[in-house]
């Protein structure tokens, strides 16, 4: 090969290689996959939790970067954002770290040896407020142990927290709140549509939301903070009970319930747990949404001929009585009903009901929706 010539000694620019005739080399750097793995920061944002969170799963239970070459950065792989993932999850629907970290090294192991889980500890920070039990043997899968999609061995239940104040509350519930407090609107979901599929949708209410949107409420009105946590709770509620309305079985009542919330009142989910509970029951329900005209109310009922009405006050601003005196009368007779605590101090017409609960507005619709 002759020795290349000098580009200022030439007469001429020198011609590119051409790429379909001459193979270009591609400089081969030290760590080509860097670009792919996230710093601790970046991975920390990606999970939802704090840098120096990372770091003690790492020191303490073995969840860290793999391939990690000391004196360079930590440096996390789409396997160890998997791994990191798992253990989130895991926290959340109420396991111990310990525990957590052995179901993600086992559902994910980082290398061959890496199989066998590391042995449980005892998280020893000192005032973290985090307890831990072990959940007898014989409990299934409910409210005593966190199901496990892969078949690994069940998680221990984490109880404690200080966050959200749920007395009382199941392993469901509490897990609902840790998720919503991090802002983790897929686990929300996850957990809201798998308790639906277990227990129903008036339990999964009754047992599991109410209390967690309760708790969010109490903090807002102790500490001022929290209403993103409400806003997205209340929108995930919406869109998993909404899914299970529009998947339950055909209606089997002829003739529909009204639900519509008063003129000014914006409160849509009482409205959207309602007719998710109805249409659980096989009744068929059609749901006019929030802040409806009285003039509208008129026109539905007229044109539907529904066997029952409720309407839904939040507030007492919004409870207005004349329209209940205004409601038209069709022929098979409509039965009226009224919910929300709006309604607490309102001197009902004789022929309108007032409903307490959910419960009794299922059960009273129910009944109505059967005559």
């Amino acid at each position: 090969m002759q020795p290349q010539t000098p580009a200022a000694e030439c007469e001429h620019v020198p011609r590119l290689p051409d790429p379909h005739t001459t193979p270009i080399e591609h400089p081969v750097t030290e760590h080509p996959t860097d670009e792919l793995r996230l710093h601790v920061a970046a991975a920390a944002h990606r999970v939802g939790v704090a840098p120096s969170t990372l770091r003690t799963w790492d020191r303490r239970y073995g969840i860290g970067p793999t391939a990690h070459t000391p004196g360079r950065h930590r440096r996390y792989s789409p396997d160890d954002l998997a791994r990191l993932d798992l253990m989130h999850r895991a926290l959340i629907l109420g396991a111990t770290p310990a525990d957590a970290a052995a179901h993600a090294l086992t559902a994910l192991p980082a290398h061959p040896d890496a199989a066998r889980p590391p042995p449980a500890t005892t998280d020893r920070r000192a005032g973290a407020g985090i307890r831990t039990r072990d959940v007898p043997a014989a409990a299934g899968p409910g409210e005593g142990q966190p199901a496990v999609a892969d078949g690994s061995a069940p998680l221990r239940a984490r109880t404690g927290g200080t966050a959200l104040r749920l007395p009382g509350a199941g392993r469901r519930a509490r897990g609902l709140g840790r998720a919503a407090l991090a802002l983790d609107a897929d686990t929300v979901r996850g957990l809201l549509a798998e308790s639906i599929a277990v227990t129903g949708v008036q339990a999964t209410w009754d047992d599991v939301t109410r209390p967690v949107l309760a708790a969010v409420a109490q903090r807002w009105v102790d500490t001022g903070a929290g209403i993103e946590v409400e806003h997205l709770l209340s929108d995930c509620v919406t869109g998993v009970f909404s899914a299970a309305a529009a998947n339950a079985a055909p209606a089997g009542t002829a003739r529909p319930v009204l639900l519509a919330g008063m003129a000014g009142d914006q409160h849509r989910l009482p409205l959207v747990v309602l007719a998710a509970t109805l249409t659980q029951r096989g009744v068929s329900c059609r749901s006019l949404g929030t802040d409806l005209p009285p003039t509208a109310l008129v026109t539905a009922i007229r044109r539907t001929a529904p066997a029952a009405v409720l309407l839904w006050s939040q507030l007492t601003s919004t409870a207005d009585r004349q329209v209940l005196q205004s409601l038209p009368r069709t022929r098979p007779a409509c039965r009226g009903f009224v919910a929300g605590p709006g309604w607490a101090d309102t001197d009902l017409p004789p022929h309108v009901g007032r409903l307490e609960s959910l419960e009794d507005a299922t059960d009273a619709l129910s009944v109505a929706a059967a005559v």
